[in-house]
């Protein structure tokens, strides 16, 4: 048995992976700088020590691996000592591809929106099926105790992050599962701190559709012109899907599903992939999540599954912590948080509540949190993107200090571009006052829309609390 050390134990693929490796049989231990819920809490009931802050004495005697996140530099004091001790190094990736993906199929969901909810419903919806399916996802799917799972099927399914891997691999993360599937969800400029621009990024993603094999398959959003190019260069069969009421222009003789018939009725989203295909229904809003849905319809479709089998176990599917995930009612104002931190994400959030909840005032909460949305490479994106709601609340931009002024996202330009195009916006930097602020302002049927790619200073449990002081958050 391997004893094993996890460095950075408390992101959530890092911990996902410590508990696979715990369930798997390896004594496991692990060190973070800042130890912290939901992961750390994930940790404790897998019985998996955690040490804080990180010095050479947290790695045991007895270690024979280390396995190190992608937060991590060289210069680390573990590192220092597990490279003092001549110990192997892994990163999660490596250590995912050889432990867990060796001799199963993976299916890989990569692009820029949309991996994690994607990788959850495939990954739930294989296991409604009964196919008991392998997975690792970026978040905490509702319909799972946890966000891994060691099945007996022949599949793993993967979020494919774009990310570098560690400090030893600055490529991407998605480079090491071993695709045989590839879902491609869309491909637009992000992660400015890493990539230069989108020529670079796209470098990486046409990086994975080269290992897809000859008898693997892309399945790959033509929604996103970039998709459509990238597609070409692979060696596998395509399979095309699109939610757009355009026919996007595509090779000749490819093959398109296209998402019909959506609309909301009854608490899901319904729609059909294809006008002769059975209606799925999900209980995610928006035409970003039918594109996700039809994306994981063709992929259990190529598997073998009947549609319609398929559409009563996607039916099922509760969603991801974080997105799009109801809060709570309050005092009659509704809380929604998402993780959205790209202008595209924010703009089709916005709409998805908007379908989901309609007639309400829908007021958006903003905090640019990510390393692209903390700069300013999407200034103008973000304003029209926000004025999709009714009202704006631009908070402080998080680690403003890190970020280079000539670089950084303007909160006051942003607010202000915001109002040019006829839209209430305000810029308020502390949490606290944003929740004052929302309490003042908002009433029974406005809609509260929190928009953060982290904690942001426990925002929504403050919300609850200050809109209706009796209540507790669902």
């Amino acid at each position: 048995m391997k004893n094993v050390h996890v460095i950075a134990a408390c992101g959530v693929g890092m911990a996902s992976l410590a508990g696979m490796l715990k369930e798997n049989g390896f004594r496991v231990t692990g060190s973070d700088n800042d130890v912290y819920p939901p992961m750390s809490t994930q940790l404790e009931q897998l019985g998996i020590r955690i040490s804080s802050p990180y010095k050479a004495e947290n790695i045991p005697a007895d270690a024979e691996l280390v396995v190190v996140g992608n937060a991590v530099s060289r210069e680390n004091p573990e590192c220092v000592e597990a490279v003092r001790r001549k110990l192997p190094l892994l990163s999660m990736p490596q250590a995912l591809a050889e432990y867990f993906i060796e001799g199963r199929e993976s299916i890989v969901v990569a692009g820029t929106h949309g991996k994690t909810t994607t990788t959850s419903l495939a990954a739930w919806t294989l296991f409604a099926l009964g196919d008991d399916p392998s997975f690792l996802v970026g978040g905490v799917p509702k319909n799972f105790p946890v966000s891994y799972r060691i099945g007996h099927g022949p599949r793993f399914v993967v979020e494919g992050d774009e990310y570098d891997t560690a400090y030893f691999d600055k490529g991407p993360k998605f480079l090491h599962y071993r695709p045989k599937t590839v879902l491609l969800t869309s491909i637009e400029f992000d992660h400015a701190d890493i990539y230069r621009d989108l020529d670079h990024l796209k470098e990486s993603f046409l990086k994975l559709a080269r290992l897809i094999p000859e008898d693997g398959l892309l399945i790959a959003c033509a929604d996103y012109p970039d998709v459509v190019e990238l597609a070409g260069e692979s060696r596998c069969p395509v399979v095309f899907y699109s939610v757009s009421d355009e026919a996007p222009p595509l090779p000749p003789g490819a093959e398109l599903h296209s998402v019909t018939g959506l609309r909301e009725e009854g608490g899901f989203s319904r729609f059909r992939l294809d006008e002769d295909g059975p209606e799925y229904r999900l209980r995610l809003p928006g035409r970003h999540n039918a594109a996700n849905a039809a994306a994981v319809a063709i992929a259990c479709i190529r598997a073998g599954f009947a549609p319609e089998r398929i559409v009563e176990a996607m039916s099922g599917f509760e969603g991801v912590r974080r997105r799009q995930e109801v809060v709570g009612e309050f005092g009659g104002v509704l809380v929604v948080d998402d993780f959205a931190h790209h202008p595209t994400a924010v703009r089709e959030t916005v709409r998805a509540v908007r379908g989901r909840w309609p007639g309400r005032r829908v007021v958006a909460v903003f905090e640019p949190r990510s390393n692209t949305s903390r700069r300013n490479v999407f200034q103008k994106e973000f304003a029209a993107a926000l004025a999709e709601a009714d009202s704006v609340v631009v908070a402080g931009v998080f680690g403003a200090g890190k970020i280079p002024e000539g670089e950084r996202m303007s909160p006051d330009q942003l607010a202000a571009s915001v109002r040019s195009l006829g839209r209430e916006a305000t810029v308020i930097a502390a949490v606290d006052d944003i929740v004052e602020h929302i309490a003042d302002s908002c009433g029974p049927g406005d809609l509260v829309l929190v928009m953060s790619n982290g904690g942001f200073g426990g925002i929504q449990a403050k919300l609850a609390a200050a809109l209706d002081p009796g209540a507790t958050r669902t």
